[in-house]
Formats: structure tokens, sequence, C-alpha cells
């Protein structure tokens, strides 16, 4: 199930050198999740306004970097012991803020109806992955279409211009990613006891 975030590590890894050098300079986690909601406000700007076949390049860059701050921003509060609550808030909602940006980058490219489907699509894996933990589950993360896949269907639509089947794939991966992560969670929030009573509701 874990998709291209199964590359995590490795990509974390080749960001190491990055990493240190941010760690040097005093660089704040949060100042980095910032950057990487202003990437993906770049990418859709490109999307919008450059002909499909020219904007894909630069897409392809901007959403390569709002990754790569995505997983720094994490990795760099850990490395530093500036991990907080406050953090952690700003870290969840900047994700959720670059996804639905880079997809209003679509508006002028596609139906209204269809690009709010998909942007609503596209947060359900990480609502049903947050409602997993606030149940004391471990946080899923990945594919088959997650944050990665997601990035990488709008550099495809970017190069085609295949605007509507793309976003339709995108909306249809993202709905079965939740489905499964709430699959996932339903099994391991079982209670150990079959006769156990379930909690408040």
């Amino acid at each position: 199930m874990n998709g291209l975030y199964a590359l995590k590590p490795w990509y974390a890894d080749r960001l190491s050198g990055v990493r240190a050098s941010l760690v040097r300079r005093e660089v704040s986690p949060d100042t980095l999740t910032l950057a990487g909601v202003v990437c993906a406000a770049g990418a859709a700007v490109a999307l919008a306004a450059l002909p499909s076949g020219y904007s894909a390049p630069l897409v392809a860059v901007l959403l390569a970097a709002r990754l790569a701050f995505a997983n720094l921003d994490g990795a760099l509060a850990r490395d530093t012991g500036r991990t907080t609550r406050r953090g952690a808030l700003l870290n969840e909602l900047g994700d959720r803020a670059a996804d639905l940006i880079v997809l209003a980058g679509f508006l002028p490219l596609a139906p209204l109806w269809l690009v709010a489907t998909a942007g609503l699509a596209a947060t359900l894996p990480s609502w049903v992955s947050l409602a997993g933990a606030a149940a004391g589950a471990r946080r899923l993360n990945g594919g088959p279409v997650g944050k990665t896949e997601r990035c990488a269907l709008v550099v495809l639509a970017a190069a085609s211009g295949w605007t509507t089947p793309t976003l339709m794939a995108l909306t249809a991966g993202s709905a079965a990613t939740a489905a499964l992560r709430l699959l996932h969670l339903w099994r391991d929030l079982a209670p150990a006891d079959p006769t156990a009573q379930g909690g408040a509701r």
C-alpha cells in the first residue's frame, strides 16, 4: 500500500546534506513548511498560465521542491529538538493547503465541479489517517495515490494536457487510498477481546 512513499527513506538520505546545512544555519522547520506551500502556489500558477507541455518542467521542479520541503521540515525539527505541537499543526495544515492550492491551478483548465471533487478527494486519505492517529492507531501514509503520486499526476497533466482524465484518475485513486487506509485502521483498531464493548461515539 505504500506506493512511492516506500522511497521516503532513500529520498531523506539524499537530502541529508541539505538538512545538515539547514541545521547549521538554524533555519526554522516552520519556514520550510511555508516554503512548501509557496512552491505549491508557484506550481499552480505555472499550470494555469502556461500552455501544456511548456509548463511541465517548471511544475515538476516546483512540486519536487514542495515534496522536499515536506520531507525536510519534520526531519529538521527532530534533528534540532524543535518538535512542537504548534509545528505539527502547521505541518498538517501546510500539507492540506499545498494539495488544494496545486489543484486550484486546474480551475482555468477543467470544470469547477471536477476540480472541487478532486480537491475533496485529495484530502480524504489524510483525514482518515489523522482520525486513525487520534484513535491511537499508527499514522498511515503512502499510496496507491498518496501525496507523491498526486504530484506525479499533476506533472503528467501539465506535460500531456490530459486534464480531465488526470483529475478523474486523481479523484478515484485518492478515494481508493482513503478506503484502503480506513480498512487497515478498522482492522488495527479491532478489540483484542471479541466480547469487548465499543467506546464512546
